[in-house]
């Protein structure tokens, strides 16, 4: 697991992290506010607090990385996020994807399980109109009908969303467990593990999170890192 953040032309190694004491990211304000809070559920908290500001902004600098990494360049079936309102926008990534020819599938979660699926993306432009959730998130319909990912080849890139991230991969997400549970399917529907690459602040880089043994690391961070 590598966390990559932006400073010029340095960029951490996508390889097995080791710890680094000089890691860029490890906001000292995020630190304090998330520092001392044992459980997921006051980390939870402390880093909703964390100001996150130029989420437009913060993307379009570094999505030149997204689209050069290699995995994005050599995965045909992405699997990417919509966009809370305290979470990285990832609109021109989508829109890359459509028009490097990739297949784009998106979650659809089913709110009173901690059931998701990924199903497919027409088009950019779809997103406006599909309904929104009571998380304020746009997302295909529960009973539309809907190619999904694990039924029809699987996929081979994960964008993933977070409040909270470590130097280890550690990954803090809001309490339901729908990618640790939809992860573990992937592992039942495809020879070959999809990689997993969460996009986040630098704000959200922490130096511990909390996690059980049901809790699933992430392959590698990105996050933007420019003064």
């Amino acid at each position: 697991m590598a966390v990559r953040g932006r400073s010029g032309d340095a960029l951490f190694p996508r390889r097995p992290v080791r710890r680094r004491d000089g890691l860029r990211g490890a906001n000292a304000g995020a630190e304090a506010r998330a520092g001392g809070t044992e459980t997921p559920g006051g980390r939870r908290a402390a880093l909703a607090e964390v100001p996150l500001v130029g989420r437009s902004v913060g993307v379009r600098r570094w999505e030149p990385q997204v689209i050069a990494h290699s995995q994005y360049q050599k995965s045909q079936r992405i699997s990417i996020f919509l966009s809370m309102q305290d979470e990285i926008e990832t609109d021109e990534i989508i829109k890359d994807i459509f028009r490097r020819g990739k297949t784009c599938f998106v979650p659809r979660y089913r709110f009173q399980s901690n059931h998701m699926d990924m199903v497919r993306l027409a088009s950019p432009e779809e997103i406006a109109s599909l309904p929104k959730t009571s998380w304020n998130i746009h997302q295909p319909g529960e009973d539309e009908a809907r190619e999904e990912a694990l039924s029809t080849g699987g996929l081979d890139l994960i964008f993933m969303p977070g409040l909270g991230f470590d130097k280890q991969g550690n990954r803090l997400g809001r309490g339901r467990g729908y990618y640790d549970t939809f992860l573990r399917r992937c592992e039942q529907h495809q020879q070959a593990k999809p990689y997993t690459m969460a996009l986040a602040f630098k704000e959200q880089i922490c130096d511990q999170v909390p996690v059980d043994e049901h809790d699933v690391k992430v392959d590698e961070v990105l996050y933007e890192d420019t003064p």
